[in-house]
């Protein structure tokens, strides 16, 4: 076995692996039909290496010549499908199709060219090249780019290049005065050798962005509170981290909130409509929030909303406006009136949350003793008083 040869096997085996990867790795994914795209690309362009050393080991040699340039270009046009769903976009399965058998039908045609012919060279190698590019496009073209994203781009765009700089080499070096030749050429052990790195390279960056993305997805569940919606407290106390990490400088706030005699609710209308007054609470916290703020359900039936920008003061006129909009929830029996009471606090640092943590639950706490559907302050600026249900 020469050195063309054993990067053909190797090749062979690489691709068979990141096949298998994909497909495991789709059951897992959000982009699964993506990832099964990609698996099954892998899988189909791996064959090509197996069709070449028939062609140089045994016959017919123009029917496996044909089946290796069929598996490699409809491999590649399944990896360029799957590129595209990982993107938001569709490449139509007819048209696919149709590009590759047009471009198989132009292989059997130049298959009698003289190889090695500029002309010869560039009508093999150009459907690859195009394939790719369509590929290289989706990414770069899309709408948020992150550095992989982009790295991914440059790469597919590389790997359409190297096509073209594959039939210049072949017109340089030669690929040989038949099909069963090539194998046996210098052309032959570059272009495997290229092609193993690339193959690599390229399912690497796919794999890597689909694993980041199922990170992201997990990450995401494990901090939103299934049943409000909001983010738990894990996910709450990283997003206002975050939040004051873009904003040092300024006043910021926090409310914590508890809805009022909960247990009573529960024992009164059972646990179902306790959990739709927790679902419908969270919403009106969510849809009166402003802009830019966190609202996240710290446990049971307690809430808490970060203000970024925010002084105490415009925070406890957002919180009378809470408590206002929680007397008046929908979709509730018509018996049942909601209230809840609201402690708010001023967050100067990342380093003083905690502090602001303990100042807004003892400021709730005292709007609890003091009667509850209240708004008090952790500071001694004043509070606000609501007439009950």
């Amino acid at each position: 076995m020469n050195g063309a040869a054993f990067f053909l096997v190797v090749n062979f085996v690489v691709a068979l692996s990141f096949s298998v990867v994909f497909v495991v790795v789709a059951m897992r994914s959000h982009s699964r039909t993506a990832a099964i795209w990609l698996g099954v690309g892998f899988g189909v362009a791996s064959l090509s290496a197996i069709c070449e050393l028939f062609v140089a080991y045994a016959g017919p040699t123009r029917f496996w010549a044909l089946c290796a340039f069929a598996t490699v270009l409809c491999g590649m046009a399944m990896l360029t499908i799957g590129i595209a769903q990982m993107y938001g976009r569709s490449i139509p399965l007819p048209i696919a199709s149709l590009y590759v058998l047009a471009s198989v039908m132009l292989a059997y045609l130049i298959y009698e060219l003289p190889r090695g012919t500029p002309m010869q060279a560039l009508l093999y190698q150009g459907p690859f090249a195009l394939v790719v590019l369509v590929g290289a496009m989706t990414v770069m073209l899309a709408r948020q780019r992150t550095t992989l994203d982009l790295f991914l781009g440059i790469l597919l765009t590389i790997t359409s290049a190297h096509f073209v700089g594959k039939a210049g080499l072949a017109v340089w070096v030669g690929s040989g005065a038949t099909a069963k030749d090539y194998v046996y050429t210098d052309y032959a052990l570059i272009s495997q050798s290229l092609t193993a790195v690339l193959i690599v390279t390229v399912g690497l960056t796919l794999l890597a962005k689909l694993v980041l993305e199922i990170l992201a997805v997990h990450r995401t569940e494990s901090e939103v509170d299934s049943l409000s919606g909001l983010a738990n407290r894990r996910g709450f106390e990283r997003q206002i981290h975050e939040a004051l990490r873009q904003c040092r400088r300024g006043q910021h706030a926090i409310i914590i909130t508890d809805l009022d005699h909960f247990k009573r609710i529960n024992d009164t209308y059972g646990h179902h409509t306790g959990d739709q007054v927790i679902r419908i609470f969270a919403e009106a916290l969510r849809s009166k929030a402003p802009q830019g703020s966190v609202v996240g359900r710290l446990g049971g039936e307690e809430f808490a909303v970060f203000l970024p920008q925010t002084s105490v003061q415009e925070a406890r006129r957002l919180a009378q406006t809470f408590r206002l909009a929680t007397m008046s929830l929908q979709g509730l029996p018509p018996a049942l009136c909601v209230t809840a009471s609201f402690g708010v606090a001023a967050v100067s640092s990342a380093d003083d949350l905690d502090m602001a943590y303990r100042q807004a639950d003892v400021a709730l706490y005292r709007a609890k003793g003091a009667g509850r559907n209240r708004v008090e302050l952790a500071t001694s600026v004043g509070q606000s008083v609501a007439a009950p249900c």
